[in-house]
């Protein structure tokens, strides 16, 4: 009963035009971000120790088009299940999907490293444009509530994505490898480790980092290609998701292309830096 009532919440909100989605945006980022307060300890530290080289004034206006940005996130995802194909044309510019093709006609599948960047839900709008003879999937960590978790599954499915569950990854992509078929799956890879033993730790956004390497074992292991897709802002509701190969870091430390991700994922951060998820205790654990 719960989850019909929240589907038909949702496609509700879904025929509403972008314009007043975000009307709806800014009165919600207003209480979240003034009235509830909501981790705004956690934004603030966040982005003090991110950005020590800016001011006071700056960092607000950080922290105010997050909030912005944060409820933004939300409603485009609900309105991306019921948007028309010419709409999302219009809005998902995608360039350098020939990187992800190209691989599978080597016969090589793909693991795609992305970070909680401009709208990492859009993202898997890049279905569409990919080989129809391979397997898209993404990882994703079930919710709690069996519902919503049912409701985000089918959302992230539209576009013929396969949902893998976390504890599943690896079982599924060998699965896939050895019926001869390729994959392409998504890893949001600037995760704080679940694991309370922390391995692997590098420097990002000027700050010892612990970080997952999950994406890149399972990749090396199943000789996949590394590639980083960056879903960057053009303006309120249009977004470019860019594709592009991953080079390793060039040194004998371990998990090379992990770090290359979080060295371009940076890169993206400082350049747009409100549309990263700074309500997110990514550095509650140090070395």
């Amino acid at each position: 009963m719960k989850y019909r009532l929240y589907r038909w919440l949702l496609k509700m909100v879904a025929v509403w035009p972008l314009g007043m989605l975000y009307v709806l945006s800014d009165m919600v980022s207003f209480i979240l971000h003034k009235v509830v307060g909501y981790r705004t300890d956690v934004v603030r530290r966040n982005l003090a120790m991110a950005f020590p080289e800016k001011d006071a004034a700056e960092l607000y206006r950080i922290e105010k088009d997050f909030y912005r940005h944060f409820c933004d996130i939300f409603l485009e995802t609900v309105k991306l299940s019921g948007m028309s194909e010419k709409e999302i044309d219009r809005r998902i510019h995608i360039r350098g999907v020939e990187n992800i093709n190209d691989a599978l006609t080597r016969g090589r599948s793909v693991v795609l490293m992305l970070g909680h960047f401009g709208n990492w839900e859009w993202v898997t709008a890049l279905a569409r444009r990919i080989s129809p003879d391979c397997v898209i999937a993404q990882i994703y960590h079930p919710l709690r509530n069996k519902d919503f978790n049912r409701i985000i599954v089918e959302m992230r499915s539209r576009f013929g994505t396969e949902n893998i569950p976390m504890a599943k990854t690896l079982r599924r992509l060998l699965e896939i490898n050895g019926q001869g078929r390729q994959f392409v799956c998504g890893f949001i890879s600037d995760q704080r480790p679940f694991t309370p033993e922390l391995k692997h730790w590098a420097d990002f956004m000027g700050i010892d980092t612990p970080y997952v390497n999950g994406g890149e074992v399972i990749g090396r292991k199943l000789g996949t290609e590394f590639i980083y897709a960056e879903c960057r802002p053009v303006r309120r509701g249009e977004y470019v998701i860019e594709i592009s190969p991953l080079s390793p870091v060039d040194d004998d430390n371990e998990n090379p292309y992990t770090r290359a991700f979080l060295h371009r994922l940076e890169q993206s951060i400082r350049s747009y830096p409100s549309f990263w998820l700074w309500s997110h205790n990514r550095w509650k654990r140090r070395r």
